[in-house]
Parts: C-alpha cells; sequence; structure tokens
C-alpha cells in the first residue's frame, strides 16, 4: 500500500483471541495503524479483558467491540450493560431473545454503545441446535426469524454467519440496521471450528457492515500482512 493510501478500514474487525491483555497489546503493536477496530470476548476476560479494552480505547483510539453475549434475566442484563456501557465502548453482544435485547437497551440508554443480538452462533449446524432442543428449520431461516425479533426489541444491530447477510439485509426491518459477521475466512484459510463462513469480500457484498476475523490474522507469521492482504480485498468491491 503507498503512504497516501488510507491503512485503517473499520469494517474489519480483529478478534483478539489471544489468552491476556500483554499478549493483546503486543497484536495491536503488531498491526498497528493497519487496524482500527478490535474484537474483545470471554476467552480473555479473566486476562484483563475489560482493562485492555479501556486502554486501547481511551488511550490508543481504537473502536472496540466488547463480545460478551451476555444472557440472564432482564434486570440482571440491565445492570451489566449499564455498568459496561460507562466505558463508552462501541459495540456489545447479548443473546437475541426478545426480552435480553428489551433489557439490554435500557442498560445502555444515553450511551452511544451499540446492543448486537447473537442469532445463532457461526460454530452451530442443524446437529447442534437438534441437542439443543432447538424447534426445527432451516438454521438460515431461524437466523432470519432470530434477527427480525431482535430488530422490533430494538438491536442496533446482529451477529450472523455471512452466509444469511443477505437474508437479514433484504429483511424491512433491518433498514439503518448494522450486521456484523464472524466466520469470515480468506479464501483457502483454516475453518477452525467455524461451520457457516464465507470469504471478506463475498460478506460484505451479501450486506454485512462488518467482518469479524481473528485466527487467519493473530496465527499468520506476519499478521499486518495478514490484515492488509483482507484489506486489499475489501477495497476491490
Amino acid at each position: 500500500m503507498s503512504a497516501t493510501t488510507p491503512i485503517a478500514d473499520d469494517r474489519l474487525i480483529v478478534a483478539m483471541d489471544v489468552p491476556n491483555a500483554i499478549e493483546g497489546l503486543k497484536l495491536a503493536e503488531r498491526l498497528g495503524d493497519a487496524v482500527s477496530f478490535y474484537k474483545i470476548g470471554l476467552g480473555m476476560l479473566t486476562g484483563g479483558g475489560l482493562a485492555l479494552a479501556n486502554e486501547m480505547k481511551q488511550e490508543l483510539g481504537k473502536r472496540i467491540f466488547l463480545d460478551m453475549k451476555l444472557f440472564d434475566i432482564g434486570a440482571t442484563v440491565e445492570n451489566a450493560v449499564r455498568g459496561l456501557a460507562q466505558f463508552d465502548l462501541d459495540f456489545l453482544t447479548v443473546h437475541g431473545d426478545p426480552y435480553v435485547v428489551r433489557a439490554a437497551k435500557e442498560g445502555a440508554a444515553g450511551k452511544d454503545m451499540k446492543i448486537l443480538a447473537v442469532t445463532i452462533l457461526t460454530s452451530l449446524d442443524r446437529d447442534d441446535l437438534d441437542g439443543a432442543l432447538i424447534k426445527p428449520g432451516e438454521i438460515r431461516d431461524l437466523v432470519q426469524e432470530r434477527a427480525g425479533n431482535a430488530f422490533a426489541a430494538g438491536a442496533d444491530g446482529v451477529i450472523a454467519s455471512p452466509q444469511e447477510a443477505a437474508l437479514i439485509r433484504a429483511l424491512p426491518e433491518a433498514a439503518g440496521k448494522l450486521i456484523v459477521t464472524p466466520g469470515v475466512r480468506p479464501a483457502g484459510a483454516d475453518l477452525g471450528d467455524q461451520k457457516r463462513v464465507a470469504t471478506p469480500a463475498s460478506a460484505i457484498a451479501d450486506g454485512a457492515d462488518h467482518i469479524v476475523v481473528g485466527r487467519p490474522i493473530w496465527k499468520a507469521a506476519d499478521p499486518r500482512k495478514a490484515a492488509e492482504d483482507i484489506l486489499t480485498e475489501l477495497r476491490s468491491l
């Protein structure tokens, strides 16, 4: 990339699925100005994840997606979200059940933090849903239905696999809402534990606003180059 080309692109969110805050800061340093948006999830919660999120937001000027996937009774969700909202982070995930979404929006009232509803995890397939006693039906149809219900409950956006992005974007309720897609893998990358995947460009073309990429970047021999390759693909659209 030339020195005059803007490097970072908020459409790419890097999943910081490393063990602790120290490793997270090292990764952010290696990626530098190539990445402006990071996801910090449950895996780092006991390794200083909240402190890292605050430091990266306030001191490094990065955007932060806190992936907590909150799920509890409404009052507990509301209180948890109210506490997290004080850090002025950008995105927070909760499960897509309408009562959870409504409680989360109450907790985030007056703050800019967006509440994103999880539809069906991208690591699950129909066999997994059967084991969890989820009602019959094609996953894509269930995801679309859950997304519509979450939007109606006030969600600012949803989390769904890239394979369902176009279906969700077609919903009338999706106008002005965010679609964030994990399960994104560059062509030829190891799928890991993901089962419903797509390439970065196809996910964006199908209606996603942001893609989440983790292992293909932070496990790469050169994480910055891996991120820049994805950015080049996105800019080719």
